[in-house]
């Protein structure tokens, strides 16, 4: 297999000026979002906060949307918004607690967490940049966020809501547990007491969405929103991969709009840098996966608002990985398997260069890149010897991303705990 060309990559340096590459690919996007080909991969998450930091000081993106909680990510959001009782970034990532703590809780996310609370103790706070969550995984916590807003504002509504929101205890708070309940016994479904408390709050001009609505009013609205969301996806579990995967992202884009017209109103909506897996940054119908009837962030939001999406993604081709053997297991450094034939990540490692940029989109120099190549992707689990079977997919990149950083060797993303293991 013939490299790519010295004109097809860009060397990074580490330097300012590996920035300006970037610049005429991002232009005047409003949503830029940056993958990582794993979950535990030092230099991937810190290229990805400094490219962030460039994008935050320099074009005014007001918002940090990373594939986290909403409850979660909100104590950080406080802290780095100047508020709340957190002393340091450390502890304000305290509430990522369950697995994998380390893909939030870690010293590069923890160094960017400092430098967004720096940048933005300098500037007003309607100037401020943010930090949320966009997953749906926070069903418990974001019932007892709703129930605490409504005890300060409404304490007759409160009630309302814990009455329905008590269907939940009675079947098993969430996730798999709740999914295996009401796959037995359809009658057990807790949709219609999630929904009827998200109309009760629409019709009460809660849920208002726009740039002058109050950050608490925001807040309950997301969480009321995400219970709705979270209870469909619970019963979507059984009902095959490409439906749960579909509400996860659907609701994840429906997070980064919500923010965007929140944050600068519906004439002019703000800016926003996504952090997620390569598997929700890059468009999925560039993917095998479009075959099974999945979609992604990215391609919602590119049909959505054509020509206001960048897709940034990053790979590695060797090294050490923190990762878990299996779901829940205890974090470990482990040695990521040479790349396969056939793979983005052995072409990329085939150029010698140790860090570039590949443009794609308009910018492709190797047509090469227009076909089907292999594509690998580490969650929080990482099973080297399946990698084929479980850590591998089809896609076309240069329909896939807008342009693709390759970092060829990696080292293990360092927790901020000792153990990493989440509840």
């Amino acid at each position: 297999m013939a490299p790519l060309p010295a004109a097809a990559v860009r060397r990074l340096t580490g330097s300012p000026v590996d920035h300006d590459a970037l610049v005429e690919s991002i232009g005047d996007a409003r949503f830029v979002l940056i993958g990582d080909a794993t979950h535990g991969s030092h230099e991937l998450y810190a290229e990805r906060a400094r490219i962030t930091r460039w994008l935050v000081a320099r074009c005014g993106f007001r918002a940090v949307a990373v594939e986290a909680d909403w409850p979660d990510a909100q104590r950080v959001n406080a802290y780095v918004s100047g508020r709340g009782p957190d002393r340091d970034a450390g502890s304000a990532l305290g509430d990522f607690a369950r697995f994998p703590r380390w893909m939030w809780r870690n010293t590069v996310v923890r160094d960017f967490v400092e430098w967004l609370r720096r940048h933005n103790d300098a500037r007003a706070p309607d100037q401020r940049t943010g930090f949320y969550g966009l997953d749906l995984y926070s069903l418990t916590a974001s019932i007892e966020a709703v129930v605490t807003y409504l005890d300060r504002t409404d304490p007759a509504a409160a009630g309302r809501a814990r009455a329905r929101y008590a269907c939940f205890d009675h079947v098993g708070a969430q996730g798999q547990r709740y999914a295996e309940a009401v796959a037995e016994d359809s009658s057990r479904s807790c949709e219609e007491e999630a929904v009827a408390q998200v109309v009760e709050m629409l019709r009460g001009g809660v849920l208002r969405t726009g740039h002058d609505i109050t950050d608490d009013v925001f807040d309950a609205s997301q969480n009321a929103r995400l219970v709705r969301d979270a209870e469909r996806y619970s019963r979507a579990l059984s009902h095959g991969r490409a439906a749960s995967w579909n509400l996860r992202d659907e609701h994840m884009a429906d997070t980064v709009e919500a923010l965007a017209v929140h944050l600068g109103g519906r004439r002019a909506p703000a800016r926003i840098v996504v952090w997620a897996h390569n598997s929700h940054v890059g468009d999925a119908r560039a993917t095998e996966t479009a075959e099974r009837g999945e979609h992604s962030v990215c391609a919602l939001l590119r049909d959505r608002h054509p020509g206001e999406v960048i897709a940034l993604g990053l790979t590695t081709a060797q090294g050490t990985v923190t990762a878990a053997a299996d779901w829940g297991a205890p974090a470990q450094t482990m040695r990521l398997r040479a790349p396969l034939d056939g793979s983005v990540e052995q072409l990329l490692h085939e150029t010698g260069t140790e860090s570039m940029l590949v443009p794609l989109g308009r910018h492709l120099v190797d047509e090469r890149l227009r076909e089907t190549w292999l594509e690998r992707a580490v969650g929080a689990v990482y099973r080297p010897e399946a990698e084929l079977f479980c850590h591998y997919m089809r896609v076309r990149p240069a329909e896939r991303y807008d342009a693709v950083i390759h970092i060829d060797r990696t080292h293990a993303l360092e927790p901020l705990d000792a153990d990493a293991v989440g509840r």
